[in-house]
């Protein structure tokens, strides 16, 4: 471990040199990608400096205890030794993660798809809910979010919507969310007082930098239509919207957003990208995920993972049995006690398996 350390931390260095160079400070890519870099290898060197100091104070206190003959310097240099232990343990364990093997994906920005799934009605309002929990949550973060593309059910309600978050470690923070979110409450229109359940599902992919991930132009089918939904004059009298197929895969991403072709083009090929590389992942880890009996699960959309019980301001999280009974705050974007709780779960799955 010592000497991946040493490795890092000459790294950081060399880094350091190369983000002060005029040439990187005139390539915009250049310096994002290596101030990504820095921050992650700041934090290893941080953790590392400090376990190395509480090293150094712990080897003092043991002295002590070796060489003093005061039972209350004794028992106050003991006290010191147990604490920088625990501190010790703690680090170690911190170092640990950070030296595991990075996903490629740790420092992407999210795409995320919300969709209204069974529920009519009902669904479609609880999907608009779910969209403005995110929205909140980035906000709260100072992270960037934008609309890609949306089809609203017309009543308050959304049929779909997808959007970009942009942040730092957006997607790492965020892809356990993947999954079907459940509601149970009264309609509005329930005039009987029954409790219905309706889902939304929610699925967030890594967002895809043109480096990460090239589509050729032959693999692809493009489509031009007439915007629909409700409008001004302008409505339906110039072909805006786009449809993308990406024929080796199937896959179709429609986007008419945007006032222009040329804009729906570039938002819908962002999409594609993301969701490419994103199926790309998932059949990279098939069979690792099909082989893991974690409590997390595998962030399947198909999952339910997660119920909001309104009448009785309950929310769990199935996948390890966290429930908060602050449904207000929740639905408001206070989200990192759920994010907070999966994560640790996570990491720690991560750790016992490098025990194994």
């Amino acid at each position: 471990m010592e000497a991946r350390l040493k490795e890092i931390s000459e790294r950081h260095g060399e880094v350091e040199r190369l983000m002060s160079q005029p040439e990187t400070a005139s390539d915009p890519n250049a310096i994002r990608k290596l101030g990504q870099e820095y921050s992650q290898l700041q934090h290893v060197v941080e953790l590392w400096n400090d376990m190395t100091s509480a090293q150094a104070d712990l080897d003092g206190a043991q002295e002590i205890i070796a060489e003093e003959t005061d039972p209350e310097v004794l028992e106050m240099a003991t006290t010191e030794a147990d604490e920088l232990k625990e501190k010790l343990d703690s680090l170690f364990s911190d170092i640990k993660l950070e030296l595991l093997p990075k996903d490629e994906t740790e420092l992407a920005d999210a795409v995320v798809e919300v969709r209204a799934g069974a529920g009519g009605d009902e669904a479609g309002l609880f999907a608009a809910e779910v969209f403005r929990m995110y929205q909140r949550y980035a906000e709260s973060r100072k992270w960037k979010i934008k609309v890609l593309s949306e089809n609203s059910t017309g009543v308050g309600g959304i049929k779909e919507i997808t959007f970009e978050i942009e942040g730092e470690r957006a997607y790492q923070r965020l892809h356990l969310e993947s999954g079907v979110h459940r509601v149970q409450r009264v309609p509005e229109t329930e005039s009987q007082g029954r409790i219905h359940t309706s889902t939304a599902t929610v699925a967030v992919m890594p967002k895809a930098e043109e480096l990460d991930l090239i589509i050729e132009d032959n693999d692809l089918k493009i489509d031009v239509f007439h915007s629909g939904g409700a409008g001004g004059q302008n409505v339906n009298k110039v072909a805006t919207a786009i449809r993308i197929t990406h024929l080796p895969t199937g896959l179709v991403v429609q986007c008419q957003n945007e006032r222009s072709q040329l804009q729906n083009k570039l938002q819908g090929m962002e999409i594609l990208r993301s969701r490419l590389w994103d199926q790309q992942l998932r059949e990279r880890n098939a069979e690792i995920s099909a082989n893991r009996k974690s409590q997390v699960g595998t962030g399947d959309r198909s999952e339910k993972i997660r119920t909001y019980n309104f009448p009785q301001s309950r929310i769990t999280d199935h996948r390890i049995g966290f429930t908060s009974h602050q449904m207000q705050n929740v639905m408001s974007g206070e989200l990192d006690g759920f994010i907070d709780a999966l994560l640790q779960e996570e990491q720690a799955r991560k750790l016992a398996a490098v025990g194994d």
